[in-house]
């Protein structure tokens, strides 16, 4: 007979020890099909334990090797297949180049670093290079030695961090070309940097075996403790802001190994496990969305994956794609890249080891529905910054200004940059594009008659592609013809009361005593909306179209006509009609710039078959 007596109720509740439940255990990776990838790319062979690669939703750039001097190769992502071997380079590098980066606020300008000392920034033209570029946007002197690693600040405008082989890592603002702090309290070369979520601590990794966290505002060393004993290379990832840390390097017997701290002490270690015995260099990649751990090792063909959690044990292994091919190095595209339609929470660009290819890989969340998943992508980083280069340096911190992908769209940005030798700065022309679009979308009523049947005209303001858009409008042109035409004719030449002669209103300076001087002083209005909304996007230029609506100022489209109420009538068909007829012209336009956007890539296509 069974004995019960002793089958009591544990005094604490056991933990099951079984598969922890996670959204992400089944990620897989699907490498893309070879028409996808990029091939016939001479892939640098440095020996440097760079990444040699970025990523973004409009470019793919990568260091090659070429006889002289030091070169990189930029792609758009769209242009895949077989490249050429004279396809265009960015050749202004006097030495090979270790590292370059893209701006996370400008998907068109990107740094680079060399064996040469110096920092340079490029600026890419949208479709891609169509000839060598050689001149740099500005150049950053200061190291006295190679220049290893870059690093841009993630929510500061303008910041961009570089470490030498002189032991120092300096800030610089970009938009004024000085270093405006250095941080000089490591003994040996610098491994690996990396910033907090908001960007107010900095950690590193050295080969004096020491894990760093710095103020890189102060350049004060916060805390300091041992890192990985093994000799050789070790990286460091902020794991956003959980106040962790991922640290990847090898330990005395040269086993590879991973380890997670806490920023608040280095100590030791909250956890450290081994993963194997291979040779080759560990490269950790933090997702903060999805709260995900990639990492990939250099010279096997292994990915593994895992996921942060906030309680022991701190990280949990997911999977692992593995590839015959050995890897050299990894770029990864922002979240905002990704392809939501098909689930697609991360992207890699794996380099080739052996040959001279470059394969897209999709970490994919395997789902049947079709819908927007919205527990898989939360809201990600924009590419905009919250704070400016000063405030920043001021002591201010921001978090990360976030936007939503229910939309499926890939965000790119598109901000024209122009450089200005005689200040050494870099800027952004925002002003005269939202001026430009303004100017597009108003209505206008055009006039074909000679200029002799004319009484007074003003031409359309001139658009200005000087630096920073120096202001030209204030050019007054007046043609005066014969005044015995009728009051009519000479109304309707001047186009009175329209949003046309609206806009000439307030772009055109003011003029005494005349019907065209503008009731509201333009520039001053630019310049405060400017002031006070310094980034550029759908909600400036939304603010900019609500100023120049005439219910915003009072003013009626036929405020000048006071005739009879069939005059007013005729003035309304006329003015439908001409809706009508831009509408046609727009449908038309689109209908040709696809058809030309598909020959283009039939052309394309049979080139590369």
């Amino acid at each position: 007979m069974l004995d019960t007596s002793k089958c009591q109720r544990p005094e604490r509740k056991m933990k099951f020890p079984g598969i922890r439940s996670s959204k992400f255990r089944h990620v897989y990776g699907s490498p893309a099909k070879k028409a996808l990838t990029y091939e016939n790319i001479k892939i640098t062979r440095n020996a440097h334990d760079s990444n040699y690669c970025a990523v973004n939703p409009k470019f793919l750039a990568v260091v090659v090797e070429v006889g002289g001097g030091g070169s990189f190769l930029v792609i758009p992502l769209d242009r895949t297949g077989r490249q050429s071997h004279t396809a265009s380079k960015v050749s202004g590098h006097k030495r090979p180049v270790l590292d370059i980066k893209w701006n996370p606020f400008n998907d068109n300008i990107i740094a680079s670093s060399s064996e040469d000392c110096t920092v340079k920034l490029w600026y890419i033209p949208d479709g891609g290079l169509v000839e060598e570029l050689r001149d740099h946007l500005i150049e950053l002197q200061g190291h006295t030695r190679r220049v290893l690693l870059l690093e841009w600040h993630p929510t500061a405008e303008n910041i961009l961090l570089s470490a030498g082989f002189d032991h120092v890592i300096l800030i610089w603002n970009i938009a004024k070309g000085m270093v405006v702090n250095s941080i000089n309290c490591h003994t040996d070369n610098i491994y690996s940097m990396s910033f907090n979520r908001n960007g107010s601590l900095l950690a590193t990794t050295c080969k004096d075996k020491k894990l760093r966290i710095i103020d890189p505002r102060s350049t004060e060393v916060l805390r300091i403790g041992d890192s990985h004993t093994g000799s050789k290379t070790s990286k460091v990832v902020y794991l956003g802001d959980t106040g962790r840390l991922l640290t990847t390097g090898f330990s005395k017997s040269s086993d590879r190994q991973y380890a997670i701290w806490s920023q608040n002490d280095l100590s030791q270690p909250q956890k450290s496990e081994n993963i194997d015995s291979s040779s080759g260099v560990l490269f950790p990649f933090y997702d903060h969305d999805t709260r995900m751990v990639y990492i990939a090792g250099k010279g096997d063909g292994i990915v593994r994956y895992y996921e942060i959690i906030d309680e022991p044990p701190w990280i949990c292994f997911l999977s692992q794609f593995i590839s015959g091919a050995p890897q050299r190095a990894f770029g990864t595209v922002p979240k905002r890249g990704c392809d939501t339609s098909q689930c697609e929470i991360f992207r890699f660009y794996k380099l080739h080891a052996t040959k001279d290819v470059i394969e897209p890989i999709s970490m994919i969340v395997p789902r049947k529905s079709e819908m927007f998943q919205d527990d898989i992508y939360p809201e990600t980083t924009a590419p905009a910054p919250s704070l400016s280069a000063e405030e920043w340096l001021s002591g201010k911190n921001g978090h990360p200004i976030l936007m939503s992908m229910k939309s499926g769209t890939k965000v790119r940005t598109y901000k024209p940059v122009v450089y200005k030798p005689n200040e050494n700065v870099i800027a952004v022309s925002e002003k005269n594009n939202d001026k430009k679009f303004m100017f597009l979308s108003e209505e206008t009523k055009p006039d074909y008659r000679p200029l002799n049947n004319r009484t007074e005209i003003r031409p359309s303001p001139q658009m200005d592609h000087r630096p920073l858009g120096a202001e030209t409008y204030n050019k007054k042109v007046l043609l005066t013809i014969d005044t015995g035409s009728s009051s009519k004719l000479a109304k309707t030449s001047r186009n009175l009361g329209t949003k046309f002669q609206d806009v000439q209103k307030k772009w055109t300076a003011s003029i005494p005593n005349s019907p065209l001087t503008p009731t509201t002083p333009t520039e001053d209005i630019f310049d405060q909306i400017y002031k006070t909304a310094p980034i550029s996007g759908s909600t400036t230029v939304k603010e900019l179209k609500s100023m120049f609506d005439p219910s915003y100022h009072g003013i009626y489209l036929n405020n000048q006509l006071h005739g009879s109420e069939s005059d007013i009538r005729k003035n309304i068909f006329d003015l439908k009609q001409e809706v009508e007829f831009l509408k046609n012209q727009i449908v038309t336009r689109d209908r040709t710039i696809q058809f030309l956007e598909d020959e283009l890539k039939k052309s394309h296509r049979r080139s590369f078959a």
